[in-house]
């Protein structure tokens, strides 16, 4: 059985629009030097774009961390931005995510004739 707060969300959401949120964290090693990056896809229901933006910032902020690995070293999560936010329909079919990759062309290898 449901419980009502998970009944009261649901009719909420009824009423709000979606929209999908790119965020972007940096991921820094104590004393390795990499540049390395986390993107995640993440769906909000909200009033509008500037609800749905806040909303993204502040889970995208909460989720900030930071953990210690198996050799001690510091390890974290930060927040670089909310790189894009677009609305989405939710009807079946619909696209949610598209990309373009257009690769770099290279010579010819040596043994090319």
């Amino acid at each position: 059985m449901l419980n009502s707060n998970l009944i009261n969300d649901i009719e909420k959401t009824k009423f709000m629009k979606a929209f999908i949120a790119q965020i972007i964290y940096s991921i820094k090693c104590e004393g390795v030097q990499t540049n390395q990056y986390e993107e995640e896809w993440r769906l909000f229901y909200a009033d509008d774009a500037d609800d749905a933006l806040q909303k993204a910032r502040n889970t995208a902020i909460n989720e900030e961390e930071i953990l210690i690995d198996r050799h001690g070293r510091s390890i974290s999560w930060k927040l670089i931005a909310v790189k894009d936010l677009q609305e989405v329909s939710l009807e079946n079919g619909a696209l949610l995510f598209s990309t373009v990759k257009e690769m770099e062309p290279i010579a010819a290898p040596v043994w090319a004739i």
